[in-house]
């Protein structure tokens, strides 16, 4: 009975001053729904961060084949450049390491790919069939490359979804020949679903945007480019003698990872001297991306939580200043009998009412935001089920703090003092 009496007072009280309460409120409504949203924007950039990692697989260690930074006299001299990995190096690391489950080459370079007056640069990607479900593709239509394809060395294709719209804007691609660099012709077999450009990940992870990629058979690639590939540019020409672009080694167990990363990497450096291959392991990628990104997010919440401090500050003063207006009444309830805890608990009750009030619609009003950031600015936002709770906690306990001081200051008024007050 007591609580509930205190309660009525309270929004009685508040409901006397209905703009200043309101305006009181709106400053809290604000706080909440900038954390709530600011915390959707952290949580949503570190899904995406992760997410790009995770496709690169947890219990993957991934070997590029890097250009040096300096090349030799004797290669500058002969206008060629010979580095990367090598079919030895795979070999190498399938037969040597007893917890690599599977090793899968690729190789990759740039083109011209045209189809009748259609044309554009692109990415050549010498694959196996597994490549697909290693980098998290999906196809839109027709199939991938298979075994049989590529034991026949088959000139079969599988388009990104940008080449195929680029070189086929209204015909359906599946069946017709495209071709490639000057005199190589594929029938293309599938084509891949759009997927957003990955950013680049750690030293030896370039950005890679898939939906302009070409995806070949490996072993079509190795018999009719060969090793050495021709650059022409502006009248000078570049030769690359490029075995292996990366090797994607799949390992029996997630435990077993670092350590095996590190026996690859010493494998590797007794046959390459020149320092020409790399090696990212996504599993420390994806432990670092995830201590980042939380302390992005924390820091993210921090920011907008000066907000709430703000909308506290304004109850306080608002709460000093009905503590100044109702002096005499708060004399008459003491003389008539109230203790100091009742004075305290009624302004106290008045300060969280504002505040939580403040809080319900933050609330609303930051989970709209979310969603709006994302359906208007294609950003992705997260609203995790436990920051709108955060937030609403945060805006009562605001209401707690910011009303104590001025709930204490009525309680202990004088009142004999409080009743001659005019």
């Amino acid at each position: 009975m007591f609580e509930l009496r205190t309660l009525r007072l309270g929004l009685k009280s508040l409901a006397l001053h209905k703009l200043r309460s309101t305006l009181t409120v709106v400053g809290i409504v604000f706080g909440v729904g900038s954390v709530i949203v600011m915390l959707a924007v952290g949580e949503g950039a570190r899904h995406e961060a992760i997410q790009q990692i995770k496709d690169l697989g947890a219990t993957n260690i991934i070997v590029r084949s890097v250009k040096p930074t300096e090349d030799s006299k004797e290669q500058k001299r002969q206008g060629l450049l010979e580095y990367g990995l090598t079919e030895q190096d795979l070999e190498r690391i399938t037969d040597t390491i007893p917890s690599v489950v599977s090793a899968t080459p690729m190789r990759e370079f740039r083109k011209d790919i045209r189809y009748l007056d259609h044309k554009l640069e692109g990415r050549v990607v010498a694959a196996l069939p597994n490549f697909l479900e290693l980098n998290g593709l999906r196809l839109r239509q027709g199939r991938f490359i298979t075994a049989l394809d590529n034991e026949r060395f088959e000139n079969v294709a599988v388009l990104g979804a940008e080449t195929a719209e680029t070189l086929f804007p209204i015909q359906d691609p599946i069946g017709r020949s495209i071709r490639i660099d000057e005199s190589q012709y594929y029938r293309v077999i599938g084509v891949t679903e759009r997927r957003a450009p990955s950013a680049g990940v750690g030293g030896s992870m370039a950005a890679q945007d898939y939906n302009k990629d070409v995806y070949i058979p490996f072993l079509a690639d190795k018999v009719r480019f060969g090793e050495l590939i021709v650059y022409r540019r502006a009248g000078t020409w570049q030769a690359e003698k490029l075995a292996i672009s990366q090797i994607t080694v799949a390992v029996d167990d997630m435990a077993h990872v670092k350590k095996t990363a590190e026996i690859i990497e010493g494998l590797i450096d007794q046959y390459h001297k020149q320092k020409d291959t790399a090696i990212t392991v996504p599993l420390d990628l994806l432990e670092k991306a995830e201590q980042t990104q939380r302390m992005f997010t924390l820091v993210l919440g921090a920011i907008a939580s000066v907000s709430l401090v703000v909308g506290g500050i304004g109850i306080m003063n608002i709460m000093l200043a009905t503590v100044t207006e109702r002096t005499r009444e708060i004399g008459i309830r003491r003389a008539l009998g109230a203790k100091r805890r009742d004075i305290t608990w009624q302004f106290l009750v008045e300060s969280v009412v504002l505040s939580s009030t403040g809080g319900v619609f933050g609330v609303f009003l930051g989970i709209a935001l979310a969603y709006g950031i994302t359906y208007l600015f294609v950003m992705h936002t997260i609203v995790r089920p436990w920051s709108p709770m955060v937030a609403f906690a945060i805006s009562i306990m605001v209401g707690l703090v910011f009303g104590t001081y001025p709930a204490r200051r009525a309680a202990c008024m004088d009142p004999i003092e409080a009743l001659r007050h005019e």
